[in-house]
């Protein structure tokens, strides 16, 4: 038997195990098992909590179809409380409220914040990739611009959000032959200077009620035309996701700073 812990941010959902001794390890099969929302648990992904020789921990991260990730902003914030959770009963991490997490993307840090939310560092977004073609590219009727937080992202500005099908457009984007190793998709409809709306299609998960770095590539794309300030003129904008809201800032190295909060939901085993 193994024991679980279901975590959300933002309605991105994780299936949470504590890993610190090195003893499990996960095939695909199982993943994709305990990620089926019928038949497992149920889950965007598992992530098991490692130990780390260069941060606090070490995310191991995977999709819900049991492939391997990068980096996922909604689970490093999950990872930071879990972490804090599962070691503060032994007394390690008790007072802590700032560490940092390694990820397949890098060290990431991790800050937690009176109101209980986490606001994560997840760094300056990379506009030129392997992964991508530079400039705008029109697919499917829509223009997308591509940037990269660690894993690569296409976004696309829209007049009505409610007219897009998720289902049928994201993934004939994500598989595009433009992208070697497919890409997550993301529409936004502008509802204010700082308010946005946002579906998003992930790369191996599918439409999910949010995504981290979905969030910060939208972000990045929208402060690209405000090169010399704060997006749009303000310090915080919010992206409203079908599973909640987060926020985006820039610190003044130009690294994304996204806050939102982290939710247990239950523990069991399987």
């Amino acid at each position: 038997m193994i024991i679980f812990h279901k975590y959300h941010g933002a309605g991105n959902d994780f299936i949470m195990i504590n890993n610190l001794d090195k003893s499990l390890v996960l095939t695909p099969e199982q993943i994709k098992h305990f990620c089926d929302r019928n038949f497992g648990i149920g889950a965007d992904g598992v992530i098991l909590l490692e130990p780390s020789d260069k941060a606090d921990c070490f995310m191991n991260y995977y999709n819900s179809d049991g492939t391997l990730a990068e980096m996922c902003g909604n689970g490093a914030r999950c990872t930071a409380k879990f972490f804090l959770e599962q070691t503060s009963a032994l007394g390690l991490a008790l007072r802590k409220i700032e560490l940092n997490i390694e990820t397949r993307a890098g060290i990431k840090n991790i800050k937690v914040n009176e109101d209980d939310t986490y606001s994560v560092n997840m760094g300056a977004p990379i506009f030129e990739s392997a992964d991508f073609p530079v400039g705008t590219l029109n697919l499917e009727g829509f223009d997308f611009n591509c940037v990269s937080m660690g894993n690569p992202h296409a976004v696309a500005l829209v007049e009505d959000l409610n007219k897009i099908d998720l289902k049928t457009i994201g993934p004939k984007v994500e598989n595009n032959g433009n992208f070697p190793h497919k890409i997550n998709v993301e529409f936004v409809e502008k509802m204010s200077e700082d308010y946005y709306k946002v579906k998003v299609w992930e790369r191996g998960c599918g439409a999910t009620l949010a995504c981290g770095t979905g969030a910060c590539a939208v972000y990045s794309i929208i402060k690209s035309d405000y090169p010399t300030g704060k997006a749009c003129g303000v310090e915080e904008i919010t992206l409203e996701f079908p599973g909640g809201k987060l926020y985006l800032s820039n610190n003044e190295q130009g690294h994304v700073i996204l806050r939102g909060e982290a939710t247990f939901v239950f523990k069991g085993e399987i």
